[in-house]
């Protein structure tokens, strides 16, 4: 029971995320992806009349069961399988925001940028709320998640998923070197 507790080298855990690609290809027919399903839900719980959603949702059921799978994979991992020693983060990164003000690396995230008491405060309302409406955003506009995109798209050589890729990363690479640092300060 000791090996599912520890984290796993990249050198497995990436090769059966990799897998679940063409798996769900070729006995389901399925890409791969999160983003798709809040319109799924969208779909079946708005009786309202907006074009975007009347679409037969039933045919895409099975991505529902899929995101509840991974949620119900999250707490599983989060309640019953959690290591108690604290989340092993580069000591480099670690210095890093240590500079910056983060000091608790006791959690998965951050508990002195990543709470409620903190989402009243400015820079909480700038991590969760307008961070959150960038990513839905960025996720509509670019028609997938990073999950979709990088990992269906690019292993069935879509160009715009390498296109959305590139976009994702710089747009990762700007945050973390640029604008973090000056969120981290409010």
């Amino acid at each position: 029971m000791n090996w599912i507790t520890q984290p796993w080298p990249w050198y497995v855990s990436g090769p059966l995320i990799g897998l679940m690609v063409p798996a769900m290809l070729l006995l389901g027919n399925k890409p791969f992806g999160i983003s798709s399903s809040l319109r799924h839900i969208c779909a079946a719980c708005v009786p309202a009349r907006i074009p975007f959603f009347q679409y037969d949702w039933k045919r895409e059921s099975w991505n529902l069961f899929f995101v509840a799978g991974v949620i119900a994979g999250g707490c599983i991992a989060t309640y019953l399988l959690s290591a108690p020693a604290p989340v092993a983060i580069n000591p480099h990164t670690t210095e890093l925001l240590k500079q910056q003000g983060v000091k608790d690396f006791s959690t998965l995230l951050p508990q002195d940028v990543f709470n409620f008491s903190a989402l009243l405060t400015l820079r909480g309302f700038i991590f969760v709320v307008v961070g959150g409406f960038l990513v839905g955003f960025g996720t509509r506009y670019a028609d997938g998640c990073t999950s979709g995109h990088s990992i269906t798209g690019i292993s069935t050589l879509q160009w715009p998923s390498m296109v959305a890729t590139c976009c994702f990363m710089t747009g990762g690479f700007v945050m973390t070197w640029f604008i973090l640092p000056y969120l981290l300060k409010l």
